[in-house]
């Protein structure tokens, strides 16, 4: 029998060591590497050779739909299997865009994210279900990638001109951006668009 050879993903140590225990266990799973932020991703991965990488989205230095898209870009041969503990269906939408094979939430029972990782080697995709109903329901992100990228600025609670210096743009392009994200919304100002589109998965 020949051993997978897993990357596991996860900045809460609990967490990622329970996994690790649980999938370890597994006769032809072997966690061959451990990261504990995003960004740590691709070395880690080019380092132990993995077969698979199991990402969770929330991580500092990049969450893992930003780490699965650089791992698809720099080592496309690797399967990508995104966990989250939010199922939100945006996150669905943007993580089979950057390039993941299964798209699971994190409470799955341990035999269910094996059987993930077996399929996806396999060539398979493996998408929760339930989250798939409810991102074919919920539809496309409305929110252009520059919309998105004022809301997230705006999320911390900076003014115009302190988004504008950010991301290069006037003051007067950030507020045309932010009134049209609030408009594709249907929220009454800046906060409830950011929490109604951070809900969806969105941002």
């Amino acid at each position: 029998m020949s051993m997978i050879r897993l990357l596991l993903a996860e900045d809460q140590s609990m967490v990622r060591e329970a996994l690790a225990a649980l999938l370890g266990l597994e006769p032809d799973i072997e966690v061959v590497a451990q990261a504990a932020r995003g960004d740590e991703v691709v070395a880690a991965a080019r380092e132990h050779a993995v077969d698979v990488a199991l990402l969770d989205i929330e991580m500092p230095g990049m969450n893992g739909i930003e780490a699965a898209a650089e791992l698809r870009r720099e080592l496309p041969d690797i399967k990508i299997v995104v966990v989250t503990t939010f199922g939100r269906p945006g996150y669905l939408r943007r993580a089979m865009e950057s390039g993941a094979d299964a798209f699971l939430v994190k409470d799955a029972p341990s035999a269910q994210l094996a059987d993930a990782v077996r399929k996806v080697l396999g060539g398979e995709r493996v998408i929760d279900p339930a989250l798939a109903a409810a991102a074919l329901a919920e539809g496309t992100n409305p929110l252009t990638g520059r919309e998105r990228e004022v809301l997230r600025a705006a999320a911390g609670g900076a003014t115009n001109v302190e988004i504008a210096a950010e991301l290069l743009l006037s003051p007067g392009t950030v507020r045309n951006y932010l009134s049209t994200a609030i408009q594709k919304m249907a929220a009454r100002n800046r906060a409830e668009a950011v929490r109604t589109a951070g809900d969806k998965g969105w941002l």
